[in-house]
């Protein structure tokens, strides 16, 4: 063979090569692989996980949380909905009264969460990703959680008919949730008790 016929082998090698490499991508933009990962905390990585995820975000966040007070998680939220994700929060009830609640954050940069009132808690730690990755386990979505306490979180992927029951117990949840009733402080009083 001369030099020419091995130049359209080795091009037409590598055209193949670049026709797999393409559909290879497409099939992953439409279909996501299964897979499943797990962590553990104290300090195993769960917060970092799950920014990681809601940065990969693209079109919707649900998250069902009985206490939310990671800032990190929290801001990493807020910056998705500043890309146009789409964020749907439903807190338990117990944030319209805990001090430390990052429920007020989310209010003040323009996110609408809502509180589950129906359950006497709402105990869910649940995050549904552009209806292709699931984020539960014990692990809250707080400080507490990933730097003392042990907990677990599953990073779910490739499994739709899991992703779609526990988004449908998202919307249950969401039928009966309210808006938070935000207790303000009246500072003349607080003054008054202060002194």
């Amino acid at each position: 063979m001369d030099a020419m016929e091995w130049l359209l082998i080795a091009t037409g090698f590598t055209g193949a090569l670049t026709l797999l490499y393409l559909l290879r991508t497409a099939y992953h933009a439409w279909f996501t692989p299964p897979s499943v990962e797990a962590y553990f905390s104290p300090k195993g990585g769960c917060t970092d996980a799950i920014i990681r995820e809601i940065q990969h975000a693209r079109h919707e966040i649900l998250v069902l949380a009985y206490s939310f007070t990671s800032k990190s998680i929290a801001q990493a939220l807020v910056d998705a909905k500043l890309r146009g994700v789409h964020i749907d929060i439903v807190l338990d009830h117990s944030n319209e009264h805990e001090i430390y609640t990052d429920m007020h954050f989310f209010l003040e940069q323009g996110l609408t969460p809502v509180i589950d009132p129906h359950h006497a808690i709402a105990h869910n730690k649940v995050m549904v990703i552009d209806n292709r990755t699931l984020l539960t386990g014990s692990f809250n979505f707080t400080q507490q959680a990933e730097n003392e306490n042990a907990e677990n979180l599953l990073v779910i992927k490739g499994h739709p008919e899991l992703v779609r029951a526990y988004k449908e117990n998202f919307h249950m949840h969401r039928s009966h949730a309210r808006a938070p009733e935000v207790k303000t402080v009246d500072s003349k009083a607080a003054t008054r008790q202060a002194a």
